[in-house]
């Protein structure tokens, strides 16, 4: 049975969608002023594992996954400038430029990670649903205007602050020290709806009209207004980072409440940061690494997303060079398992109890995307094949199964070309006569065509590398 951790509740729960056979998921998705970090990507590994295990277990999945090109500043207290603001000044082109830009560098990524790319939903695509939603909380009473902006007013929900099992009375204290721009807000937790054009935003260049004035809508409001317009309140999942748990998503969950009398989500699933050097990664900390930071240095994008899987996604995952060229190293050796399905072996091969193995990664799977103990049920069959226990034929359709879950294109591996196949076969005439120095030379001219050559007991085995 599907289960997963609920954040609201604090305990590992059945998954128990909306409509039956069906799933309804929404995805947190990047800020596009910038590149995304690799540990923003770690995130989005976790929503498509997650997707991917909804689909195996017979859910039709709707996934929905926002792209945030205006309102988000770049302090979560509403303070500081819209970050695309910061990246157009910063590239000196328009904010439209950059959106674009990074949304376009973004799906490359997706692609590059073997994440099936997700109905996207741009936030400024759904500008007359924001206007509208502030519009209803206005009219219920839960939010209020100021010169400077219109803001939800927190001390009208007597819910607020539940997902982080805080009271209000405390995160008050918190703000105390906070410099707080707009005077007129009532509470230092109220957060803003809709930002007017005045003051610092006076020359914003993302604007709209709407009822009160000429504006733009905040952070927070796009996800509530996309998930109603999109999904129908309340989902079935809410996935993001756990930093957006204290800020981002207690907002969404107040706003939906407020605004239409019903839950946002039944089910929120946060995943854990990626640390660097023991540190927490980040753009204002300037220590991030990018997807073609990897690149640059050899490694495959999918050894990546092995590394991602290699550490349950509720636990904090420490991010080294040495942990990726190891993460680099296991993913060869589940590729050279992969080829095994192009060769023909005279042994008779051992049996394999390949259904026991998936059964077990399924339950893995199924338990609270425990990818680390799927990986290991995966890493002892491959290890139980290494000398050619398992027929080769067999071998397509268990990695095609299997990686349905991991996403790392085990079974979209290729075969030699014949040219090649004969130079392994004059390889193993010359060792078997004797000639090392052939041998070698033919060793290594497939080597350099990335073929690399193992002997077994059985005959030669060859594996793609790199």
């Amino acid at each position: 049975m599907l289960s997963f951790t609920d954040t609201l509740s604090g305990k590992k729960v059945a998954f128990a969608p909306r409509d039956p056979g069906r799933a309804g998921i929404y995805w947190c998705g990047p800020t596009v002023y910038d590149h995304q970090t690799i540990g923003n990507l770690r995130t989005y590994v976790l929503y498509d594992t997650l997707k991917r295990t909804l689909a195996l277990g017979g859910f039709k999945v709707d996934h929905v996954m926002n792209i945030t090109d205006v309102g988000h500043l770049t302090s979560d207290a509403d303070e500081g400038e819209d970050k695309l603001e910061q990246g157009a000044a910063k590239s000196g082109k328009t904010v439209w430029q950059v959106a674009d830009i990074y949304i376009k560098e973004f799906k490359q990524n997706l692609k590059q990670l073997n994440i099936p790319e997700p109905k996207l939903a741009r936030a400024t695509d759904f500008i007359d649903q924001q206007v509208a939603m502030v519009q209803t909380l206005l009219d219920k009473g839960y939010a209020y205007q100021t010169a400077q902006a219109i803001y939800f007013d927190v001390s009208k929900l007597s819910s607020y602050g539940r997902l982080t099992k805080q009271e209000l009375s405390d995160k008050e204290v918190g703000a105390r020290e906070q410099v707080v721009i707009d005077q007129q807000k009532r509470h230092p937790q109220d957060f803003a709806l809709w930002f007017f054009r005045v003051g610092r935003f006076a020359n914003h260049e993302m604007n709209w009209p709407s009822p009160w004035g000429n504006g733009f809508p905040g952070w927070h409001l796009e996800c509530s207004a996309i998930i109603h317009s999109t999904l129908g309140d309340p989902i079935d999942i809410h996935s993001g980072a756990v930093d957006l748990i204290g800020t981002h998503h207690t907002n969404e969950m107040a706003q939906t409440e407020a605004a239409f009398g019903n839950q946002l989500a039944n089910l929120w699933v946060h995943g854990e940061h990626l640390l660097v050097e023991g540190e927490r990664m980040g753009k204002s900390l300037d220590n991030f690494f990018t997807l073609q930071d990897v690149i640059s240095k050899g490694f495959n994008p999918l050894a990546l997303r092995l590394l991602y899987l290699q550490a349950h996604y509720r636990t904090q995952l420490n991010f080294t060079w040495n942990s990726l060229s190891a993460a680099q190293i296991t993913l060869n050796n589940f590729y050279a398992w992969s080829d095994l399905q192009f060769q023909k072996f005279e042994s008779q091969a051992l049996e394999v109890n390949y259904q026991s193995t998936f059964n077990k990664i399924k339950q893995s799977m199924e338990g609270d995307l425990s990818t680390p103990e799927a990986l290991g049920w995966f890493n002892g069959m491959v290890n139980r094949v290494e000398s050619l226990g398992m027929d080769s034929r067999s071998i397509k359709d268990h990695a095609k199964k299997i990686d349905e879950y991991f996403g790392l294109e085990l079974a979209d591996r290729q075969d030699i070309d014949e040219d090649q196949k004969q130079m392994i076969n004059k390889r193993e005439q010359a060792r078997v006569a004797k000639d090392w120095s052939k041998a070698d030379d033919l060793r290594a001219r497939l080597l350099q065509q990335k073929i690399e050559i193992n002997d077994t007991p059985h005959g030669p085995v060859w594996c793609r590398v790199g």
